[in-house]
């Protein structure tokens, strides 16, 4: 790995919420939050009262009595996003683009071009704000981990360089919450043991964390302290996953509640997949709770699945498997479909027609070939008439309401 600092990472700050003060000047200064019934981004100035993504607009109103809820202009979102990006491959193709308002950059091979990478960032900054109108973040160092972190210190609209000689007396005196992988749970968990900042997770025995955490995540984790992180700039990765969730602030547990939703989210990741040529054999859900704490269950198929119906069918069962265990819990705030082990351009192998159980559900079977085949002529019509013209009537009730997926696509990011 090369000792100078090359990796850049850049990131639009308060990205939503900053396009909508840009496309609305009115709002500039102010507190504003985009979404209704949850918030979906906040301002800098609504970040000053608490207010963050993700909470129920009840909640946000009571931290921030003068909060400004507006809509989401999807498509100007994707414009904007793109045209940021866009100015990083001006300085070197090799991009790895994270999510809708984020990338990293390998800067290396354009140094004889363009001069130093903190150059280049200062010039990404630049012609950032001018051209597209929107402040940007800029982390500079020699991994993607430490980049990403850098940024991170640099917001608002700033610019962080790491130089290799200091990263370690950088990187350490950084909280946990930094670090990429480390969310709310996690951060918890180190607490307890005493672990705050970076430096006292790099001091902490590989097994103690490996107990706490799991072989997987200790190990990454104690290396990432240590800024040992091999990863390049991928330019080109094949999702591992499909998902999709809703946030609904605070609804009961109820049939009339869920179904509907997971009928949703299960036609937004159904469709995703076959458009893909693609199906999947575990099916994970997601619950989460109004207290904001998360329950997950999963199932592994013997066969890959992508119609719609199925894929809802196994999903409730699996909500309603979280929500045994959680009797005492009669509201919930977020559901969530995920689909992996994803297989390419699935064959269906056909099962004798014996007695089968959830016959329907198998997609080797007569009737779960018929939903298949259904689900495709779906996709055909919408292909031609637009995804509005045909769906299962519970789901395109709610349908209109939804943030569109060519957004979603970038807007969520890598687990």
């Amino acid at each position: 790995m090369s000792e100078v600092a090359t990796i850049l990472h850049a990131d639009l700050d308060a990205f939503y919420a900053s396009v909508e003060q840009m496309l609305d000047p009115s709002l500039r200064g102010k507190p504003i939050a985009v979404g209704g019934g949850v918030v979906l981004a906040a301002s800098y100035e609504a970040k000053a009262f608490g207010v963050r993504g993700g909470m129920s607009g009840r909640q946000a109103r009571e931290l921030c009595p003068h909060l400004q809820f507006v809509g989401g202009h999807y498509k100007d979102y994707q414009r904007l996003g793109d045209q940021a990006i866009d100015v990083l491959r001006d300085f070197t193709p090799l991009i790895e683009r994270i999510s809708i308002d984020e990338a990293f950059a390998d800067v290396g091979g354009s140094v004889h071009l363009f001069g130093s990478p903190e150059h280049m960032a200062k010039e990404v900054r630049r012609r950032v704000r001018e051209e597209v109108g929107l402040p940007i973040s800029v982390g500079v160092a020699r991994t993607k981990h430490l980049a990403k972190i850098a940024s991170q210190v640099a917001k608002p609209d700033g610019l962080v360089v790491v130089d290799p000689e200091t990263e370690l007396d950088f990187l350490h005196d950084l909280p946990v919450r930094l670090m990429w992988g480390v969310g709310p749970v996690t951060q918890e968990r180190l607490a307890e043991m005493g672990v705050q900042t970076i430096g006292q997770l790099a001091e902490t025995p590989g097994r103690a964390l490996q107990r706490l955490l799991g072989h997987a995540v200790g190990g990454k984790l104690g290396a990432l302290a240590w800024n040992r992180d091999p990863r390049e700039v991928e330019t080109y990765h094949r999702a591992r996953s499909v998902s999709a969730q809703s946030a609904m602030g605070r609804k009961p547990a109820t049939e009339d509640v869920i179904g509907p939703v997971l009928r949703h989210l299960a036609d937004r990741v159904a469709t995703r997949l076959r458009a893909k040529s693609r199906a999947g054999r575990t099916i994970t859900t997601r619950v989460r709770f109004t207290d904001m704490r998360a329950v997950t269950r999963s199932i592994t198929l013997p066969a890959a699945v992508s119609a719609t119906v199925i894929l809802a069918d196994i999903a409730k069962d699996l909500v309603y498997a979280a929500l045994a265990d959680h009797p005492a819990e009669e509201e919930i705030s977020l559901l969530a479909i995920g689909v992996s082990h994803l297989e390419d351009d699935a064959v269906l192998q056909l099962e004798l027609p014996f007695e089968l159980e959830h016959e329907e559900r198998r997609p080797g079977t007569e009737k779960g070939a018929a939903r298949w085949v259904l689900d495709r002529s779906v996709d055909e019509v919408r292909d031609k008439f637009g995804r509005e013209s045909v769906g299962y009537g519970s789901v395109e009730l709610g349908e209109r309401r939804s943030i569109p997926d060519e957004f979603r696509e970038l807007a969520e990011r890598p687990v």
